[in-house]
């Protein structure tokens, strides 16, 4: 069994709603076959909590749009860990530090990933892969500013 037609059109919709917000590292997996109660989790991060409380609010506008409300809403007091639980889709939006150390992708590893759109995939974020270590001044540089 896998992801079902709406269920993958809802989390498509929900992730061009977080990346228009500026949602780093969006990726939606198919849980369908390890959980009865939902087809897609779909998981994005935000650098501040007041990035992760505008990702959230999108993600509710676009989708009432289409008529679809959350059935349960916990975290948005906080705004570092918000799950919005649409049925279909439970959407998961956290603080970039809380995505690293909870690392739901890898408690999920064996789901699927369900393939988003380009522009619904949100910024790729900064990993420890992404540094340089410019030994000749002692400098650290990002990836794409490195002097090298």
């Amino acid at each position: 069994m896998t992801a079902t037609e709406r269920a993958v059109e809802l989390a498509v919709i929900a992730a061009r709603a977080a990346s228009d917000r500026k949602a780093e590292e969006i990726i939606a997996l198919d849980v369908s076959e390890q959980l009865v109660l939902t087809d897609v989790f779909l998981i994005a991060s935000g650098t501040s909590e007041r990035q992760v409380s505008a990702i959230v609010d999108a993600v509710e506008e676009e989708l009432h749009k289409v008529g679809v409300k959350p059935i349960r809403r916990e975290g948005k007091s906080e705004a570092r860990w918000v799950l919005l639980d649409f049925g279909d889709i439970v959407v998961h939006v956290q603080h970039a530090e809380d995505r690293v150390y909870y690392a739901l992708e890898r408690l999920w590893k064996d789901c699927p990933v369900i393939e988003l759109p380009e522009d619904a995939r949100g910024g790729e974020g900064t990993s420890s892969t992404d540094v340089t270590d410019a030994a000749d001044d002692g400098a650290i540089y990002l990836a794409e500013d490195s002097q090298a």
